[in-house]
């Protein structure tokens, strides 16, 4: 019975791209003046993990690709080559491609295969001309004091051969692999001389036939690429000692006398040579490319269709689930047999029911919580791009990675993140001698913090740069149009400014920003969320643009509120306190509306009937209603409606999806009664109330 591979994929490929995360993130945390063996390790076993995975299900291009990147990090790991920037650039660059070749095959597409190409190039000229890490030379080249290379044009010489050195370990053919037929698939590729090393062969009552002793010294002329020889040494890496040196027909490469010499005192001609340790000092030539991409490519609008979830949790909901049954078991029961004498008996059964069935729902709900971390992690990368590409030095800093938030929030808040990111990159942060000439360390800071308060989740972006100008935001918006030049702003609304379509104030256009779109998106994205965006700024010290979004997008704690004939709800988290005011406390501003007086400040009133347009209110003058005092984005107010009706978790239907988006109001839900009811969204109805 043939087994249908297909069924794996999609777990092939989730892990494939945690693995490409897992390398990138260990790329760019690299130090380079004191490297980790251990990182270089974690980096390597992502990279052997996709190719195997991919060989496996016939993904022949991927492991074809990764086996290349694996070579080098192979030869990082062995310490045979020294890690440097350039060669940490091009593994990030395959990292891309390699997501972008996962993603092709993931959704059906065809993989560009001249990107493929030109990274693969990129990783073979970082083999072949970076330097001899690890090697030997012919011995007809009479080499003198020291290893040097000499290029006769700046073209790529050309690879006439390969000299290598294979010496497995003892237990090699105990795994299967025989070195006499990985020989003949190199003869296949060139013209191929092997020479045995007798050395290591112990004496006759001493040798065990299961154990290889012997290593060879091999010669394969043709132009043939580095990946074509891995590839016939691909089951036997972790099982044997392997380097390989290029012969060009371009280059003179000598080494001292002595080295020879040495060989052949250790055992005549037949001698395997010691691997010798050099760098050739090679110029890289490789231009780099201004297209080069900052942030990697997501399948376009999808989510992943799985999520990892903590086993605590699947336990929980287990147990709640096996409370439910045990409960509904119970009630079957008086049900069956039910007399007057069992009435308490039942409403302690539905008690039960109503508190099992919501900790249940708060199970389920609290499956989809997942780390913003997911979103957060593509960061480092981003700004390690961006920095390099703009000359500036800047640390990034992720704080409250482990703060948990509904899936598709995660899903959907990463666009309009890597907006504000790059606007503090590219606008926030100074260049270094801009930096040090104000007082300020060369090196700009940026900050991604996320943290809970009350029922949302509070994403901050912050940089210690040149902060907002006012003045020169107010005379942008002046000069566009935006505004008359008699309109007095607050600090607040002047900051809003730059939420306006086509507002820019960039000097020049760059391909990261400065043409005046995505700020207008960014808000509008965030409010699709039922979330909203504030910026505090000083000139000079810095800027924070904040995020609200609600913890989830599926269930609501919520206050049902009634005007006139209407229900409303408002999020719990948002409603501070509700009173009864007097008359001495409410003060009337003509043209600006109504505020009243608490704990010795003044805020204004909205009365919803007038916002929403509803008949039959019971309640006209301000005594005679009820005021609920509400917070939302740092702005409180009362909210006057005709009085409370109770606490309830409603599920959350998105109106603009059903209806169209409405000022003031952030989604629907549907009553018990089977009437719809609007959820408020609180500075939505401020803004709404100012105009």
């Amino acid at each position: 019975m043939a087994i249908d591979m297909a069924q794996f994929h999609q777990v092939f490929f989730e892990e494939s791209f945690e693995g490409l995360d897992a390398m990138e993130s260990g790329l760019l945390n690299l130090d380079l003046g004191d490297v980790n063996v251990e990182d270089i390790n974690t980096i390597f076993r992502a990279a052997h993990s996709i190719k195997g995975g991919s060989g496996t299900f016939g993904f022949t291009a991927v492991s074809d690709f990764t086996h290349v990147m694996e070579t080098l990090l192979d030869e990082m790991r062995d310490g045979r080559r020294q890690i440097t920037q350039p060669a940490v650039d091009v593994l990030l660059g395959s990292v891309d491609c390699l997501r972008e070749m996962l993603q092709a095959i993931q959704n059906g597409g065809e993989i560009d295969n001249q990107s493929v190409a030109e990274h693969k190039q990129a990783l073979d000229n970082a083999l072949n001309q970076t330097g001899i890490s690890a090697g030997f030379v012919p011995e007809s080249e009479n080499p003198p004091a020291a290893l040097a290379v000499t290029t006769q044009s700046a073209t790529e010489p050309q690879i006439d051969g390969w000299n290598i050195a294979f010496s497995p370990h003892l237990h090699l053919l105990k795994t299967g692999n025989e070195p006499a037929r990985m020989f003949r698939e190199l003869a296949t590729l060139g013209e191929l001389t092997t020479i045995v090393d007798l050395q290591g062969v112990p004496d006759l009552y001493d040798l065990d036939p299961e154990e290889c002793h012997l290593s060879w010294k091999l010669n394969l002329q043709g132009n043939i690429s580095a990946a074509e020889i891995d590839e016939v040494f691909d089951w036997v890496e972790d099982d044997c000692d392997l380097a390989k040196l290029p012969i060009y027909s371009s280059v003179t490469a000598i080494a001292p006398p002595e080295w020879q010499d040495k060989a052949d005192e250790e055992n005549g001609q037949n001698a395997i040579s010691p691997l010798v340790k050099a760098v050739v000092a090679v110029q890289n030539e490789t231009n780099d490319k201004d297209g080069k991409k900052e942030e990697t490519k997501t399948a376009a609008g999808k989510g992943s269709s799985s999520i990892r979830v903590d086993t605590g949790k699947i336990d929980t909901l287990i147990n709640m689930v096996g409370e439910l049954v045990i409960t509904q078991s119970m009630l079957s029961l008086i049900g069956e047999h039910f007399e007057l004498n069992k009435l308490d008996q039942l409403k302690n059964g539905l008690s039960q029911l109503e508190r099992h069935t919501r900790e249940l729902q708060e199970s389920v709900m609290n499956i989809r919580m997942l780390p913003i971390s997911f979103v957060f992690s593509r960061f480092p990368r981003l700004a390690h791009d961006i920095s390099s590409k703009l000359g500036k030095k800047i640390e990034l800093k992720l704080i409250g990675e482990h703060t948990e938030v509904d899936k598709t929030v995660v899903e959907l808040l990463s666009d309009p993140l890597v907006h504000l990111v790059r606007n503090s990159l590219d606008h926030g942060i100074e260049m270094p001698e801009v930096r040090l000439a104000a007082g300020k360390p060369e090196t700009g800071t940026v900050i991604l913090e996320a943290y809970h308060r009350g029922g949302n989740i509070v994403i901050e972006v912050s940089d210690d740069g040149k902060g907002l100008d006012k003045d020169k935001l107010r005379a942008k918006a002046i000069e566009k149009g935006l505004i008359a030049e008699d309109t007095i702003l607050t600090d607040k609304q002047t900051y809003e400014l730059i939420f306006m379509p086509g507002f820019s104030t960039a000097e020049k256009l760059t391909d990261i920003s400065g043409r005046g779109v995505g700020m207008d998106v960014v808000r509008r994205n965030i409010q699709a969320l039922g979330g909203n965006i504030e910026i505090i700024s000083e000139l000079g010290k810095g800027s924070t643009m904040a995020i609200h979004l609600p913890l989830t997008l599926a269930i609501l704690d919520g206050q049902s509120i009634a005007v006139g004939d209407e229900t409303y709800i408002l999020p719990l988290g948002s409603i501070i306190e509700s009173l009864n005011i007097k008359e001495d406390r409410i003060n009337r501003v003509v043209g600006k509306g109504e505020t009243f007086l608490l704990r010795g400040e003044y805020l204004p009133i909205i009365r919803l009937h007038e916002i929403f347009k509803v008949p039959n209110v019971r309640a006209i003058k301000l005594t005679d209603g009820l005021l609920v005092v509400v917070e939302g984005q740092g702005v409180r107010c009362g909210l006057f409606v005709d009085d409370l009706l109770g606490q309830q978790q409603v599920v959350i239907k998105s109106l603009e999806a059903n209806y169209r988006r409405v000022e003031g109001v952030s989604a629907a839900t549907i009553l018990g009664d089977g009437s719809v009811a609007l959820i408020l969204d609180i500075p939505g109805l401020v803004r709404l109330a100012n105009q």
